[in-house]
């Protein structure tokens, strides 16, 4: 597990095996994301989502606590997977990484609570699963615009980007600040702290 530039969120690159009949891969292994974060992931909910190219997800994130946990990766096609801060207060409050997921190297993605995530489907059809540490619960849902000019995520230009309704209303990372949606670093590390153990 290799730390992003954004705390509390790490890329894992697994070792693929391949002969004449296939590949073999463990795309999850438990031991090392509790090595890495401390604490596990309590598999609550997977999903699965088919995007066909140009599809964007997110940017989506949950209430603090519990909000939800993701183990992201791409098991056929390419997206270009996003995390972004929202944690107001973090010391890389509205800092984004970008990581190419696809069904070649296999890596997969875990954002930890009250990170932000999004991606976009760069193949013609790109279907990613995700293991999330709570159940989709709509009331404590939010979600950032992803293409706000501020925040600046450089998505690909050759990729027209296709958004859902609910995505395409989204504030923007400031406005969110202001309406109070986004969740506070202080309550993200206590949260952390509790899954640890340690409070």
């Amino acid at each position: 597990m290799e730390q992003l530039s954004i705390e509390d969120a790490y890329l894992f690159t697994p070792a693929v095996h391949g002969d004449d009949r296939g590949t073999f891969l463990e795309w999850f292994r438990a031991d090392l994301l509790v090595s890495a974060v401390g604490h596990g992931l309590n598999l609550a909910q997977a999903n699965c989502s088919v995007s066909r190219r140009g599809t964007l997800r997110g940017v989506h994130f949950a209430d603090v606590p519990p909000s939800q946990a993701k183990f992201v990766t791409c098991v056929s096609g390419s997206v270009l997977d996003v995390v972004v801060d929202v944690r107001v207060g973090s010391p890389t409050f509205g800092r984004w990484e970008t990581v190419e997921l696809d069904d070649r190297t296999r890596r997969g993605v875990y954002v930890g609570e009250g990170l932000g995530h999004a991606f976009l489907a760069l193949s013609e059809q790109a279907i990613v699963i995700y293991a999330c540490s709570e159940p989709y619960a709509p009331r404590r849902e939010y979600g950032v615009h992803p293409l706000d000019p501020e925040l600046g995520i450089a998505w690909p230009a050759d990729v027209e980007p296709l958004l859902s309704p609910k995505d395409a209303a989204a504030p923007t990372l400031e406005e969110a600040r202001e309406k109070g949606l986004l969740p506070l670093y202080e309550d993200c590390l206590a949260y952390y702290a509790k899954l640890r153990g340690e409070a």
